[in-house]
């Protein structure tokens, strides 16, 4: 639960400014990408090099979400509440493994 509401009913908000298929698509791909450039922080200190690889999957990962958006005709859902910055993965988990998150 997060904010007095269950980790549903934020997902389910999300899920109705993410209709377009191409949005869909780009969500898809872009939030593991951001994802994963945030786990190679740390070890971007020990391994040469990294951080340029993680800095891009960050960078080309926010670039398809905001053509997604583009497509979809409604800005980011973060825009107007930070919370949705952390309900994206928790989205992406369920659209894509079947993975609900529990409350």
């Amino acid at each position: 639960m997060m904010g007095g509401r269950t980790w549903d009913d934020w997902i389910e908000e999300y899920a109705e400014s993410h209709q377009h298929p191409m949005n869909k698509l780009t969500h898809t791909l872009g939030i593991p990408m951001i994802v994963l450039s945030m786990l190679m922080i740390i070890p971007s200190f020990f391994v040469v090099g990294l951080w340029r690889f993680a800095l891009g999957l960050f960078v080309v990962g926010w670039i398809l979400q905001f053509i997604g958006h583009y497509f979809e005709g409604k800005p980011p859902e973060f825009f107007k509440d930070y919370r949705f910055l952390f309900v994206g993965t928790r989205w992406w988990a369920k659209k894509t493994l079947g993975i609900s998150p529990k409350d």
